[in-house]
């Protein structure tokens, strides 16, 4: 499941980043800076989220943790401006945190078994 986590946080991280630098570059011809902000919050939350991919495989607490920093940021970035898909990032970084969550403590009793 590692594996299946760093993948997918590591493929959603680049998915979101490319999303919201799309969101805050046209926002910021349209001048709307509120859709601006969380367009700039979300590729924090990109960013966050493929950091956390890649902490999955060795360091799975330290994903976990990570991802529900990512998601606080995407709701966070959800109550302004017009970007209503950050709230979707938000939930399905719950999801990979909570994937998280499972990876690191079937790796913490297989540990304490060995």
């Amino acid at each position: 499941m590692k594996i299946a986590v760093g993948i997918i946080g590591i493929f959603l991280g680049l998915l979101v980043l490319l999303q919201s630098c799309t969101v805050a570059a046209t926002s910021g011809l349209v001048a709307d800076k509120a859709t601006g902000g969380a367009g700039a919050i979300g590729m924090l939350v990109g960013l966050l989220f493929f950091v956390a991919g890649a902490f999955s495989f060795a360091l799975p607490f330290v994903a976990m943790i990570v991802f529900a920093l990512g998601s606080a940021f995407a709701f966070l970035a959800s109550t302004q401006g017009s970007f209503g898909d950050i709230s979707i990032w938000g939930f399905i970084g719950l999801a990979m945190t909570a994937m998280s969550f499972f990876t690191w403590r079937s790796t913490k009793k297989k540990q304490a078994q060995s």
